[in-house]
């Protein structure tokens, strides 16, 4: 007897589509694609997960659900934080801001989406580089982190914490409860957080009295006791967020409401007033005259984002928003009225030497900002052409930009009003030249060309352009290596431009020009003055996986920039910053300083290189259970298998279908015969009902952007329906049934089957066979006919997919691990504050765009996950750094020296170390941290060896060490 075992339907249940934002595919290529006819024995390599990124570019670093728990966050926004290393542009420009998020592959409007979700919603998490920024309508200096959520998840989350200085002073403490579902292809999530942090002041810790701040009247209060290192502040936060995939047209949306309110009161000393004898006996002595200065800051936000994805032909259509509003009132205590007691004094009718009235409250001044905000962009994302080499894909984009910024501030009679729209548009393209994937001149390995040119009009600059130029090639599956050249023109923020103009008094300052540490008046707010900056950048990138390392991965990139007319938002206050610009330093007749002006300047040319290297790995530590081996891994570009979580039955990994064939599955045939039924009773060219299909069978069918085309399901409708579906299941129920007896009837399997039970002697394999048993025979009638069961706090009911396809939930007890660390070597940092000079050699101490700059600094990010236990380690080095005094007789140079921290985070799930599985103890963790935990602080000293009164490391750092405890629940 002989009987075919080609089961279409499980096929499609497990196949997965080869691209996630190219979503273009006819449902019956996706199956053709990856599914290989072998004599009537369907194998299916399943390589992808749906909205994993297919570009070509390698990823510098993905993690699966297993490893993000070995994270021990508390939220996707947790999560980003410890990614932090392989995230930093590597362009050689601060990192260019927040890396470009995606969800399932698809854009979204704003991180303000999905920030709250708890790291239990995540089944994958992608890095790529700066270049495949230029696929989602964005120039390639921010990075792109995909994250790939599970398909059914529902949680609601409590987490409170307390933290402070191992040594007081101040505390902060944190509440916050997030609700998340993720079903039928919506997510609805609720998030509400509250903070509270206490004020530290000078006197709390072991500060000296800078010049200035002392007091030759006895009575007067400690003026330590009136300056503050942490502001009293208090911040709330609401949000929600909705999004819904709509099966019928294949397109999805997503909205979110995010509102806040920041608080803070900060201490800027005792208001004083220097007095001089008539004699001149008495010069600048200085009385308190008892009024402290406080700088108390207000700020009410609220925003919204969403997103809108339509397949139109063979293009994705995304559309995005963004839009907020903010206002900012800032209270700033007024000066006494001092005059009176200056005359009083040169008249001798008051005696220096005595104490001085208290002057009355004269008030405080007030400064007002509030900028509104919306920005919208649309992508039309395809493959328009093929070519011998592959696909080429084609992003357009289109956008609008509108922001207003109105200051005001009660010292000057004019306020600000700023307008600006920016309408944007571009074209993006990666044209294949050779591929190893295509079999075209793959003996030179894949190539590939990118461009993109786009404009920016401005209404207050006009028309500003930008190009890109890049190549990227892959000699060997395990090495990609890219080159790009961009030119762009950026326009100032307006908050750079019209902030308003705030008055910070006494500001501890180190005057490089006289080696003294004073207390001097820092200026702040915008420059209506500044220019548009051109810049022009080279940048070099090798990723390899190393062959010797499983899951490792070492990126290492080289950046060359160049630019014009450069705006510099934050001057340091240097020698060097003096020369350059003397109008925006104060000093008095006898060379004291008073004020520094830090408003932005524009730069005439700025240059730079820097070398970064960034290493990254995960997995799990020891050989894998025997049950595990054998399987194949994700095929995330060929990488080791990797076992899937429990009750998961992820396709591709070990357990059920990770065995040999390269994932030959089994469905449960009553299951199966219940699916058929349904689809063929519903009338034709309407869609059937969905519900309770199973999990694994929804996540295959499903789109990038999380909605199911009409042409897959009518896909699987004719395959369920057709004429020998009925006998293709009755084949498979025939096989199971040897199979599972006892023993095993193998004479009257399929001599497909049998081949691949056997071994190289041309015997079954006892192994092989139980392999094929446990995936097929394992699963109890009852639990393999049910549906896709919802995830919670990160675990799956008995009914989910690995269930389904007769899998077992096998977890893989081995400790799991991940090691991510960055380190930036700077080879170059110089400013040319015009055309034939003075060029400023900052890597050499003659520093104007920040404080000192090292040439070294390091990142690392750890963790390591066993049993319910997980620890989590973060390091940061700075490197030794100078700066440069005036070289005027009094001045001297600093010296800033290195500087490591080490942050640890034990955290223990107590339901799995108890091994309690009730409803509290279940999903309930316990964390404790340790910021700093060797209490480093950065040492900087002057010429003669002494530390400055400006950088007293409790000055510097008033923290410290910092401990904290964390209770955390799931529901």
């Amino acid at each position: 007897m002989r009987f075919t075992t080609t089961v279409s339907l499980i096929a499609l249940s497990i196949a997965t589509p080869v691209l996630a934002q190219d979503n273009q595919s006819t449902a019956d290529e996706v199956v053709e694609d990856e599914i290989i006819d072998e004599e009537n024995v369907i194998v299916v390599r399943a390589e992808r997960l749906r909205g994993q990124l297919d570009v070509e570019q390698a990823p510098i670093v993905e993690y699966d659900a297993e490893d993000i728990k070995a994270f021990g966050a508390g939220s996707i926004a947790d999560v980003i934080a410890q990614l932090e290393p392989a995230t930093g542009s590597a362009r050689g420009r601060g990192g260019g801001g927040r890396p470009i998020f995606l969800i399932n592959g698809v854009r979204v409007g704003s991180f303000r989406e999905f920030q709250s979700y708890p790291p239990e919603a995540i089944e994958k998490v992608e890095v790529f580089p700066e270049e495949v920024a230029q696929r989602f309508g964005f120039s390639p200096d921010r990075r792109v982190v995909n994250f790939i959520l599970k398909n059914n998840y529902s949680s609601r989350e409590i987490e409170v914490e307390y933290e402070q200085p191992d040594r007081g002073g101040y505390s902060s403490n944190e509440q916050e409860f997030t609700l998340l579902r993720i079903a039928d292809g919506g997510r609805i999530n609720l998030n509400l957080e509250a903070s509270d942090t206490s004020l530290l002041t000078e006197s709390e810790r072991d500060l000296v009295l800078i010049t200035g701040q002392q007091s030759d009247v006895a009575t007067d209060p400690d003026p330590l006791a009136f300056r503050s290192l942490i502001a009293d502040s208090k911040s709330y936060q609401a949000e929600a967020n909705y999004a819904k995939a709509f099966i019928d047209s294949g397109s999805s949306i997503s909205l979110n409401l995010t509102a806040n309110r920041d608080e803070s009161l900060s201490l800027s000393g005792i208001d004083s007033v220097a007095l001089t004898a008539p004699d001149g006996s008495s010069a600048f002595r200085t009385f308190h005259a008892g009024n402290p200065l406080t700088r108390d800051r207000r700020t009410n936000s609220i925003a919204t984002s969403g997103s809108f994805n339509q397949p139109l032909g063979e293009f994705q259509l995304t559309a995005t928003y963004d839009a907020g509003w903010s206002d900012t009132r800032t209270l700033v205590q007024r000066r006494a009225e001092t005059q009176a007691l200056v005359d009083a004094a040169a008249a001798g009718t008051l005696a220096i030497d005595g104490p001085i009235p208290v002057q009355p409250d004269t008030g405080r001044d007030r400064a007002d900002s509030t900028l509104w905000n919306a920005s919208t962009l649309a992508t039309l994302q395809g493959q328009p052409l093929y070519l011998p080499g592959g696909e080429v894909s084609m992003t357009l984009d289109l956008g609008y930009d509108w922001d207003r910024i109105e200051s005001a501030d009660t010292r000057t009679d004019i306020g600000t009003r700023l307008t600006r729209g920016d309408l944007s548009g571009g074209a993006s393209v990666v044209v294949p030249i050779t591929s190893r994937r295509e079999g075209f001149l793959d003996a030179v390995g894949t190539i590939s060309l990118n461009g993109q040119i786009g404009f920016n009009h401005l209404s207050d600059f006009g028309t500003l352009y930008d190009w890109t130029l890049g190549v990227t090639w892959e000699p060997f599956d395990n090495l990609t290596l890219t080159a790009s050249r961009i030119w762009r023109e950026v326009a100032p923020g307006l908050s750079a431009l019209g902030d308003p103009i705030i008055r910070e008094f006494n500001v501890p300052v180190f005057d490089f020009a006289t080696g003294d540490s004073v207390l001097a008046d820092v200026v702040t707010g915008g420059n209506p003055a500044l220019v548009a900056e051109t810049q022009a950048d080279w940048k070099f990138s090798a990723n390899w996986e190393l062959p010797f390392w499983e899951r490792a991965r070492l990126q290492i990139d080289y950046a060359v920039n160049s630019s014009d007319n450069v705006t510099l938002t934050g001057p340091a206050f240097t020698s060097a910053f003096e020369a350059a610009f003397p109008d925006r330093v104060t000093r008095d007749e006898a060379n004291r300083l008073i004020a520094v002006d830090r408003r932005p300047v524009s730069l005439f040319e700025t240059r730079a290189k820097t070398l970064s290297f960034g290493f990254n790995v995960g997995g799990q530590i020891g050989s894998p259970p025997p049950e595990q081996e054998g399987g194949r891994g994700e095929g995330d570009r060929g990488a080791p298998a990797r076992a899937a979580p429990s009750g998961q039955g992820r396709p591709g990994a070990g357990g059920p279908g990770g065995g040999p064939g390269g994932g030959m599955f089994a469905m449960n045939p009553e299951r199966m015969a219940e699916i058929r039924e349904r689809f063929c009773a519903t009338p034709e060219g309407q869609a059937p009902d969905l519900t309770g299909l199973p999990e694994q069978m929804l996540e295959r069918l499903k789109g990038p952007d999380g909605t199911i085309p009409p042409e897959r399901i009518q896909m699987l409708r004719d395959r369920f329906c057709s004429e020998d579906a009925a006998q293709r299941a009755e084949d498979f129920r025939r096989m199971r049934e040897m199979i599972c007896a006892e023993p095993p009837q193998l004479d009257n399997l399929p001599p497909e089957v049998l081949a691949r039970l056997r071994n190289e002697a041309g015997e079954v394999d006892p192994d092989k066979l139980a392999q094929m048993r446990e995936r097929i025979c394992a699963a109890p009638a009852s639990r393999a006919a049910g549906g896709g069961g919802q995830q919670r706090g990160g675990s799956t009911g008995g009914g989910g997919a690995g269930a389904f396809f007769g899998g077992r939930n096998n977890a893989d007890t081995r400790p799991r691990y991940f090691l991510s660390v960055n380190h930036t070597i700077a080879l170059e940092n110089e400013i040319l504050l015009a055309e034939n000079g003075p060029l400023f050699d900052q890597l050499d101490g003659f520093t104007i765009a920040g404080g000192a700059i090292p040439r070294n600094v390091s990142r690392l990010e750890g963790g390591l996950f066993f049993q319910g236990y997980g620890i989590r380690l973060s390091g940061n080095y700075i490197g030794e750094a100078t700066v440069r005094g005036s070289g005027l007789p009094g001045s001297s140079d600093l010296f800033y020296g290195d500087l490591a921290t080490f942050d640890v985070r034990l955290f223990a799930n107590v339901g799995e170390v108890l091994k309690r599985d009730d409803e509290w103890m279940q999903d309930l963790r316990l964390s404790l941290r340790a910021d700093n935990i060797f209490d480093a602080r950065r040492r900087v000293e002057d010429e003669s060896g002494l530390v400055p009164l400006a950088f007293q490391p409790d000055r510097i750092d008033p923290t410290g060490r910092y401990l904290g405890i964390e209770l955390r629940k799931l529901f």
